[in-house]
Parts: structure tokens; C-alpha cells; sequence
């Protein structure tokens, strides 16, 4: 028999004849959530709990995490998570310009073979797509807090080996970089499902949106300064750049060791609070199952932000659901549940097939409409110097012009339009705008003002994959799912986009070349519209997580939730 409820005592008051002042829903359930933490409070430390005081104390402590003010906490996780998104862009798209310089140094012709392009810009999202995975399981398995700072210490040391490469008689310097840059994307990968379910997990429900935004923006500041680091590394190396020998320019051969070996500083200052943040309450509440040491966690990390464990303390484990096998297949055996899954997972596949298929080659698409070609007069070094200068400035103006601007327009209305009609309004306008570019792409490339109407809608593209999909991709498989398995989900989910990019890459470089040097751009272009097309019914599988607690998202029903105290495992005889 269940023990009867201990309701609180309450005193009678004169009834007032001034009307009551409004309140919001948040506020009464703050309120209603206070009480029972209040009457629940006492049965702390008097034995064993019961169920429902411990069920109780579980609502009021995520009531406290979800209602909570804006604080100096929730700016560092943003930080925090935000420097890994950083380093991470910056990593992935240095490359775009990196290999332009590893051609005049190491290609045939002063050019990379397209293997060879292929390999060092595919093996990233290879690896990547691998640590989502691994990362996204690791992290429900044995906690954020245990997994965070691993990942990056992994883009440090690849990212390092990258820079001090070498070549020999048995090794190649791009089999070397393809395998560095594989391992590199490993670590890139298991940032995805750390720092979305662990910002998304301390976030109060009012700003979880914007605080996920933000931290995810930090991507096109890391590409923005990949190029304009880039930039500088030129112009510093100009002089020694127009002395160098045109058939060998060793000095080119430092420019790109410089430009990726400095993707380390900011992943170094990171680190330390990375490997210092704490655990996230829902991991210790529902998967550790240690309801007590949760709602100690959460009144220390919202009053000093900080947190502390007692190691001698008594841990009371409860009886909630588990994570297992049977019930990862049961739970997604339901339609409601799987379809959110499928929905997260294609919207992804589908936005970044487009996203990295331009983004990884911005330098072709520069090239192919004359953007940023040095004229045909310049020969030697000076030629060398001119082409590399402007593709820098190229990127530079990409960055600026689309995809900074796209990723702060969604902070502004992330919390007031909710997820779906900025993914349904994204991949609308990129469908649009793709054909625009892919069927009228000829003529677009014809002339040197039809070539500047083109750099404006790809310009326009960008804003609209970062003030659409790129950015809701990320944020909803952060929100959509039980915490048992919210970091395996959002591995899954961002996994299949890097499958997506991993085919989008293959595919642009084999396809590109049909019928000439970039003939089949447009084409391409064209193919990307298709996709961005199925991402808007894709779209329609998911669900509005604006304004809505994880809990309520996870379609399970929260009462009773906690069960009890765990029973003693029985010895065997």
C-alpha cells in the first residue's frame, strides 16, 4: 500500500475583496513546486523516501532549473560550449583554404589531384560522423561531465600533428593529414551531442533556445576567422613570398602549417573548464538515479554556480526507467517517438548535403564564377600571392555577408517563433534560391555583374542555412528526448547530417569536372534544391519545442516517474 500524501498545513485568511494579481503558468508551478519541496524536505535523512516524496523532489529540483533567471552560469556554459564550436569551425573550414596552399607545395601542376582535395576535405566529416556516435552513447552511458574535455583533447593533439606533417620517402604528407584530419573529426564529433544536450540541459526553458543559438553561433565566428587569419598569414608572407622560387615555395609550406596548427590556442584555453564543469542534474537525477545528490546540485550551481560532491555522503539510488537495449527498441518502437527520430535525423541529412557542399568549396565556387581569379598577366609568385589573397577575401566576405548574420537573426526569434517555421521557412527560401542559382547559373557566371548577382544569392543562401535548418537541426534533437538517451539521440541525428556531407563531398568532386573545368556546378546546385525541398516535409515529423520542458518533450508521463527506493540487489545463493 502506497503511504497517504502529506499535504501542508494551511491557515485561513480573510478573503480579500482587491482582485488577485495575475500570474503566469511558470510562476504557479514554481509555486506549486516550492511546496512540495518544502513538505518533502523532512523526509530527507529519516530513513528510506517514498516514492512519492522522491518522485516530488525530482519535479521541484527540475522546476528550479527550468524557471531559473539568466545568470552568470548559464553565460559560462555558453562560453564554455561556444569556444569547442569555434575551434571546431575553425578546424573544418581552414582546410577550404589550406589546400589551395597544400597544392602549390605538394600537387602535380601546383594543384591537388581530386583525390587528393577529396581526401583531406572528406576525412573530417568521416571521423566526425563516427564520434557523434560514439561521444553521443558515451555521454548517456557515463555521464556528460566524464566525456566532456576528451573530445577536445583529441582536436588538440590532431590538430597538432596536422601542423608538424611530414613527408618521406615511404610517407606521403597528404596520407598523413587524411589520417590526422580523420582523427581530428572524431574528437569535432563528440562536441555535437556534449555541448547541445549539456547546454540544453542546464538552460531554463524561457532561454534554452537562445542559449543553444548561441553557443552553436560560435561555428561562423570559428569560420570567419579561419579566413581572416588566413588573410593576415598572406599578407605577413608577401615579401618573402614574392622571393621564393615558384617551382618549390617553401614559404607557402609554412603559411599552411601556421594557419592549422593555430586551430589548438583556442581548444587549450578551453579546456580547463571544460574538465571542471559539472555534471548536468537530469544525468544524476534520471540516469544515475541519485535524486538526493541532483537537487543538492541544482541549489549550488543556481546560487554560486558552483557545484560539490561529497564522497562520504550515502547515495540512494531510486527505481526509474533504465537505459537498456529492450528499452532504447521499446521506446522508439512508438510512431510518436520514432518519427521525431527519423524527422531530426533526414532534416539534417538533408540541410548539410547543401551546407558542406558549398561551404568545403567556396574556394571552387569563387574560382568558377571569376571571383577572386588573379588576371592572366600575373605569373610566378605574384600569381602564387594575388590567388591566394583573394580567395582569403572571398571567404571573408561569405562569412560577413551570410552566415554570421543567419545564425544571430535566429537568436532574436528562436524563443518567439519556435523551431518549426524558421525550419519550414529555411529550407522553403534555400529550395528557392538553389534553383535560382543552379538553373539560371550560366547565365548567372556569364558576365562580370551577372557573377556578382550570383555571389549575392549564395550569400543569401548562407544566411538562410544558418537562419533556418543548420541552426534548428542542432537545437531539437537537443530538446525531443528522454535524457536516458538524449546524447545518443542528438549522436544519431547529427550523424546522419555528416553522412550527408560525406556524400555531398564525394559527389561534388566527382561530379563537378562533367563536361569541363566546373561545368556541372549548376547542376549541382540544382541537386542541392532537391534536398533542401524534402527537408520541408522532413520538417513536418518534428515537434515545436519552444516554451516546453524537456520533460513534457519526452513523451513520458512524469507522475510517478520515481518509483520508489531501489531494492537491494538479492545475493545470489
Amino acid at each position: 500500500m502506497l503511504p497517504a500524501k502529506k499535504m501542508p498545513l494551511r491557515c485561513y485568511t480573510a478573503p480579500s475583496l482587491a482582485p488577485p494579481p495575475p500570474t503566469s503558468k511558470a510562476q504557479e508551478e514554481m509555486a506549486s513546486y516550492a511546496v512540495d519541496k518544502a513538505s518533502t524536505s523532512s523526509d530527507s535523512g529519516k530513513g528510506h523516501a517514498s516514492g512519492y516524496t522522491l518522485d516530488e523532489k525530482r519535479r521541484a529540483a527540475l522546476a528550479e532549473v527550468d524557471n531559473a533567471k539568466f545568470s552568470f552560469f548559464h553565460l559560462k556554459v555558453c562560453l564554455v560550449a561556444g569556444v569547442g564550436f569555434f575551434t571546431d569551425a575553425y578546424d573544418i573550414f581552414a582546410i577550404n583554404i589550406a589546400s589551395t596552399m597544400l597544392g602549390y607545395v605538394y600537387g602535380k601542376g601546383q594543384k591537388l589531384s581530386t583525390n587528393q582535395d577529396l581526401g583531406v576535405k572528406v576525412a573530417t566529416p568521416i571521423g566526425t560522423l563516427f564520434g557523434q556516435l560514439l561521444f553521443g552513447w558515451l555521454a548517456d552511458l557515463v555521464g556528460r561531465k566524464r566525456m566532456y574535455g576528451v573530445e577536445l583533447m583529441i582536436i588538440i593533439v590532431a590538430t597538432f600533428g596536422q601542423a608538424v606533417s611530414g613527408e618521406a620517402h615511404a610517407v606521403n604528407v597528404i596520407g598523413v593529414l587524411i589520417v590526422w584530419r580523420g582523427l581530428m573529426g572524431i574528437g569535432i564529433g563528440g562536441d555535437y551531442p556534449l555541448s547541445a544536450v549539456i547546454s540544453s540541459e542546464f538552460a531554463a526553458t524561457h532561454i534554452r533556445g537562445r542559449l543553444m543559438t548561441a553557443v552553436f553561433a560560435n561555428q561562423g565566428w570559428g569560420q570567419f576567422t579561419a579566413a581572416l587569419v588566413a588573410f593576415i598569414i598572406v599578407a605577413a608572407y608577401k615579401k618573402s613570398l614574392l622571393a621564393d622560387d615558384p617551382a618549390v615555395l617553401p614559404h607557402v609550406d609554412q603559411m599552411w602549417r601556421i594557419l592549422i596548427g593555430l586551430g589548438c590556442i583556442p581548444g587549450v584555453l578551453a579546456l580547463y573548464f571544460r574538465l571542471t564543469i559539472p555534471e548536468t542534474p537530469r544525468f544524476t537525477m534520471d540516469i544515475e538515479r541519485n535524486v538526493q545528490q541532483a537537487a543538492q546540485d541544482v541549489d549550488n550551481f543556481l546560487t554560486s554556480g558552483t557545484f560539490y560532491v561529497d564522497p562520504d555522503a550515502a547515495i540512494e539510488r531510486v527505481q526509474a526507467p533504465k537505459a537498456t537495449r529492450r528499452d532504447f527498441f521499446q521506446y522508439y518502437s512508438h510512431w510518436e517517438n520514432l518519427k521525431v527520430l527519423i524527422g531530426c535525423s533526414y532534416s539534417w541529412f538533408a540541410l548539410d548535403i547543401a551546407f558542406y557542399g558549398l561551404g568545403l568549396n567556396s574556394s571552387i565556387i569563387l574560382n568558377a564564377i571569376g571571383f577572386g581569379n588573379p588576371p592572366k598577366t600575373l605569373k610566378g609568385t605574384m600569381a602564387v600571392y594575388v590567388n591566394l589573397k583573394n580567395i582569403c577575401l572571398g571567404n571573408l566576405i561569405l562569412s560577413v555577408a551570410g552566415l554570421i548574420p543567419g545564425y544571430w537573426a535566429s537568436f532574436l526569434v528562436i524563443d518567439r517563433w519556435g523551431r518549426k517555421p524558421i525550419q519550414f521557412m529555411g529550407f522553403a527560401m534555400l529550395t528557392i534560391l538553389f534553383c535560382c542559382m543552379g538553373f539560371g547559373y550560366d547565365r548567372l557566371i556569364a558576365t562580370p555583374a551577372a557573377s556578382k548577382a550570383f555571389v549575392f544569392l549564395y550569400c543569401l543562401a548562407n544566411f538562410f542555412q544558418n537562419f533556418g535548418p543548420n541552426t534548428t537541426t542542432f537545437i531539437v534533437p537537443g530538446e525531443a528526448f528522454p535524457t536516458r538517451y538524449r546524447s545518443t539521440s542528438h549522436g544519431i541525428s547529427a550523424a546522419s547530417g555528416k553522412l550527408g556531407a560525406v556524400i555531398a563531398q564525394v559527389g561534388f568532386a566527382r561530379l563537378k569536372d562533367i563536361g569541363g573545368s566546373n561545368a556541372f556546378v549548376g547542376h549541382i546546385l540544382e541537386i542541392f534544391a532537391f534536398f533542401m525541398l524534402t527537408g520541408i516535409f522532413s520538417t513536418m515529423l518534428i515537434p515545436e519545442t519552444n516554451q516546453k520542458t524537456l520533460e513534457d518533450l519526452s513523451n513520458e508521463d512524469q507522475e510517478g516517474f520515481i518509483q520508489g527506493p531501489a531494492q537491494p540487489k538479492q545475493p545470489s545463493a
